[in-house]
């Protein structure tokens, strides 16, 4: 039965990714509740029955009682079938109500709702560019990515059982008291437009103070994840007390935030429990007066009484319903911020795979400044030759980051163009483009998964002894087989922990090489490849690497000019432009930037002014 209710929706039903998602609120969610559309309907339906047999239940028992004050000798000969009928009803009809009302909500809908919202909400950010990531903190993504799916259950479980069920048994209790008697319809018609009052000025209030107290919280978890991630950074500098005033900051706005938000809460309450009280003085009294004046019967005022009470009884928690709910809209809309942005780097409607046959790289006339109108590159033309190894060189901020960048098409170009064997770069899909290159990072980190994991991940079809032989090359098998992790794994099941940290440098660059050799795409791009290594482990790679780049088109960035020294060409980026090139020794010979780097060397490194940014 449960498993019947679970699967009436698949959560992970093929859809169309929108580039452009609803940027409102309604909208947004009707977006996403597409696959509910029937389920809502029958849930819809469902609590409109369950509210229905609520009331009839209470004028029932006015009947009840009526049926009482005749001949007690006379009771259960003239009503005793009547009463068994009901009676198997309560007991079996009603609970049979009940149960498809809740294992549509509790069983159909939440776990459903929530699993769709969060996975294509996951996928709608993973397509977002670096550039996108690089302008916002990944914990504040994540606890959105997180926090709103529940949020957006919630709002929905509140429709169905309380908005939608509260709607109808209002009706049904006007009904019902109308035909009792039309004038016990005024009172609580005069209630229901004081509680609605009271409900509007709520509902005005809680939702701006709900999504201010959710940014918050969204903002006390950017901070807190940031301090964690850089911990060494914290610890290195002993700036912990720095970083608690840092967090306490948000953390008390977050306070303030909430504790303005339960103030509404608080004279909501003490409201409406003035409002319950007139509605049950004014309906109960005004019952007992037409049965004063022999207008009413004594049933009539035992379902107007039971009535009431049920209702005040209700009245709080469709209040606390209707306040979640909007409480919950407003954790919605501030995910939205997130999760509804717009995709700016997206491929060109039918756009082919890259066809990548000889590996000549043409960029012409590229320029980009990240919006700014400085720094960057400024008007780069350049061609790299099928199978021809390019270092690239330059202070930081010389721009060599930004052309590797718009090389992998993480950022469109401001202006010009990268040309990849004849194909433009911007007219071919990214997957593609990227599928055809290989790049090994100074920044080598690593995914919190095990070391076979984060080498696959470089060709996830590949065999384990392709995988062994990949990190054979990359001088990492020997120390891979004596990890251990704290679970208990070892060799290539050890975990490395969040971006590798359970790893030294050198052991984490070694690993991100082995995935790039398994990769062996026909393009290489080596960003201080062997930066994190020592002497020892450099010269064994070296050899590797050399071995690597057979066949392939390379362009290597490097501070450490000896490492690509017998390049067959080297390139020197200054203030955005290509300001020299050739072989190492004719740039040696001509005296100019490149053969002063060489001189200010010291162990191989150039003299860095600055520190590397998006810039560079």
């Amino acid at each position: 039965m449960f498993r019947f209710f679970e699967n009436l929706v698949d959560p992970y039903c093929a859809y169309e990714d929108s580039d452009t998602p609803p940027r409102k609120l309604f909208p947004f969610l009707w977006e996403y509740s597409q696959p509910f559309k029937k389920l809502f309907a029958l849930a819809t339906l469902m609590s409109i029955i369950v509210a229905a047999v609520e009331i009839i239940l209470i004028g029932y028992m006015g009947r009840i009682v009526d049926l009482l004050s005749g001949d007690p000798a006379q009771f259960w000969s003239v009503h005793g079938f009547e009463l068994v009928v009901v009676g198997l009803a309560i007991l079996l009809f009603r609970p049979l109500l009940q149960a498809i009302d809740v294992l549509l909500l509790n069983n159909a809908v939440m776990p459903n709702f929530g699993t769709l919202i969060r996975y294509r909400a996951h996928k709608h950010v993973l397509r977002q560019s670096v550039g996108w990531f690089e302008g916002d903190f990944a914990g504040r993504i994540a606890n959105r990515i997180m926090q709103t799916p529940p949020a957006a259950g919630e709002a929905v479980f509140q429709v169905f059982d309380a908005i939608t069920f509260s709607m109808a048994y209002f009706v049904g209790a006007a009904i019902l008291l109308a035909d009792s008697d039309p004038r016990l319809v005024l009172p609580m018609l005069g209630w229901v437009f004081l509680y609605g009052l009271l409900v509007r000025w709520t509902i005005q209030r809680v939702g701006p103070a709900s999504q201010r107290a959710s940014d918050a919280r969204s903002q006390v978890t950017g901070r807190v994840v940031d301090a964690y991630t850089n911990i060494h950074s914290v610890k290195l500098f002993s700036h912990d007390e720095r970083e608690m005033d840092y967090a306490k900051e948000s953390i008390e706005y977050a306070r303030e935030t909430f504790q303005a938000e339960m103030r509404i809460y608080t004279v909501m309450d003490v409201v409406l429990v003035l409002l319950n009280g007139v509605l049950i003085v004014a309906v109960v009294g005004w019952a007992i007066w037409l049965w004063s004046q022999g207008t009413a019967s004594v049933g009539i005022v035992a379902a107007a009484t039971a009535l009431t009470l049920r209702l005040n009884a209700m009245t709080g928690w469709i209040m606390w319903a209707l306040t979640s709910f909007f409480r919950q809209l407003g954790v919605v809309a501030e995910g939205m911020e997130t999760i509804a942005q717009p995709i700016s780097l997206v491929d060109v409607p039918g756009a082919p795979d890259l066809k990548v046959e000889d590996g000549q790289i043409e960029i012409e006339n590229l320029s980009h400044h990240y919006g700014r109108g400085a720094g960057g590159l400024n008007s780069v033309s350049l061609r790299v030759q099928p199978g021809e190894k390019v270092g690239l060189i330059g202070r930081s901020g010389a721009g060599k980051s930004t052309l590797v960048k718009l090389l992998l098409r993480f950022y469109d170009a401001e202006e010009g163009r990268v040309l990849i064997d004849g194909q433009d770069i911007g007219r071919v899909s990214q997957n593609s483009l990227r599928d055809q290159i290989g790049m090994v990072q100074q920044d080598s980190a690593l995914l919190h998964r095990s070391v076979r994991e984060n080498i696959l991940y470089g060709r996830p079809d590949a065999t384990e002894s392709e995988m062994i032989e990949a990190a054979q090359k990359a001088e990492a098998h020997d120390f891979i087989m004596d990890l251990r992790d704290p679970g208990g794994q070892g060799g290539y099941d050890a975990k490395v922990g969040e971006r590798g940290v359970k790893l030294s440098g050198g052991q984490r660059q070694r690993i991100s090489l082995a995935r790039v050799i398994l990769k062996d795409a026909p393009i290489l791009i080596l960003d201080e490849a062997t930066s994190a290594l020592d002497s020892e482990i450099e010269a064994a790679i070296q050899e590797t690497l050399y071995g690597m780049m057979e066949g392939k088109t390379v362009i290597a960035i490097a501070h450490r000019l000896s490492t690509i020294a017998k390049m067959d060409r080297i390139l020197v980026l200054d203030d955005g432009q290509i300001v020299e090139e050739g072989p190492h020794d004719e740039l040696l010979k001509n005296n100019g930037l490149y053969a002063r780097f060489w001189e200010r060397q010291s162990g191989g490194f150039i003299s860095i002014e600055g520190e590397e940014d998006e810039n560079g």
